[in-house]
């Protein structure tokens, strides 16, 4: 590679999207066992702004991004697996908000660019393989289940439904609006209630003839989270993934007790690629069922990295259906 500089996207201080700043750095170099990568895109998620925000305290200044796509440009010492000019993705790279960002080997996973374009494999490593586990790890869906899925139409719900078909399940999702409750049915719901319109968990209990569902997977977090347990049927499953409306304030855990002997967990996604061989399952089924049509990849908005605020503030501002990516390139 010839460049010695490139543009990140970099935050000195901890608060809104305003803190994103586009500066000019000096291009990273791999350490041993590291991947230097020429992004072609990269993946916004949730967690980025629970860190600009300083909710999950970040070391300063930092470049954001974990998740994205692609060529190997430089291999750290030790790096034996790939070679320069292959496309790989990841959910674990370090400072994709960038034109060059850095991807540990083990937590890298080669793309097949005649099969998965590396803009799509960006936008499906980490929800993709987060609707992975969710559904096929945390509550393992099966014929005959009955599920809930909170905002169905954005990234990791429409993954979600689609996943919770294949596998048989009944899916009803929650939506704030008539076009993002279609989104969610054409992703494969069955049912999709309009929270803005109607009380979810009354709504839910009605379309089970009273007895709930048997999972409820939840990433809007405090303003959700005690209504989904009444969705619950008795020794149901409160999966919360995520905290879009806050994190829920400590729990008095005689309450799962009263609503039937239910179970809550929080889980997140290293805990369920904690060794390469489930890393390289999970991101094989995703990026396999992707490459065959089994499964869609909505691309919600793209962004120049001199845009990523406008990126964060359409997210939190529930703007958006499906993936957000930022694209290097188009600056």
């Amino acid at each position: 590679m010839d460049a010695d500089t490139m543009q990140a996207v970099r935050v000195e201080r901890t608060g809104g999207p305003e803190v994103l700043d586009v500066q000019q750095v000096a291009v990273p170099e791999p350490g041993p066992g590291e991947l230097l990568v020429k992004v072609s895109a990269t993946g916004v998620n949730y967690i980025e702004t629970y860190q600009r925000e300083g909710i999950y305290p970040m070391d300063l200044p930092y470049t954001p991004g974990s998740e994205g796509a692609g060529e190997v440009v430089a291999l750290g010492e030790g790096v034996t697996e790939f070679s320069e000019g292959d496309y790989v993705a990841t959910a674990a790279g370090k400072g994709f908000y960038a034109e060059y960002a850095i991807v540990p080997a083990e937590a890298a996973v080669e793309v097949n660019v005649t099969l998965v374009e590396a803009r799509i494999a960006a936008a499906a490593m980490l929800q993709g393989m987060t609707a992975h586990y969710l559904t096929h790890s945390t509550f393992p869906l099966k014929e005959g289940h009955t599920m809930l899925i909170h905002a169905a139409a954005g990234g990791v719900g429409l993954l979600v439904c689609q996943m919770a078909k294949m596998l048989g399940a009944r899916v009803i999702g929650t939506a704030g609006s008539e076009e993002k409750a279609e989104l969610a049915k054409g992703a494969g719901a069955d049912e999709v209630i309009l929270y803005r319109e109607v009380d979810f968990a009354e709504e839910v209990r009605r379309l089970t003839d009273g007895e709930g569902v048997d999972v409820v997977y939840d990433s809007v977090g405090k303003d959700t989270f005690y209504k989904s347990l009444d969705c619950l049927k008795v020794r149901g499953t409160l999966v919360l993934f995520g905290a879009s409306s806050g994190p829920v304030p400590p729990v008095d855990l005689q309450i799962l007790n009263q609503k039937g002997g239910l179970y809550v967990t929080r889980p997140a996604l290293g805990q369920y690629t904690r060794d390469r061989e489930e890393l390289l399952w999970r991101a094989g089924n995703v990026l396999s069922w992707i490459g065959n049509g089994t499964l869609d990849v909505r691309i919600g908005g793209t962004y120049p990295l001199s845009e990523a605020r406008a990126a964060h503030e359409d997210l939190q501002g529930r703007r958006t259906t499906g993936k957000l990516l930022l694209l290097p390139e188009v600056n």
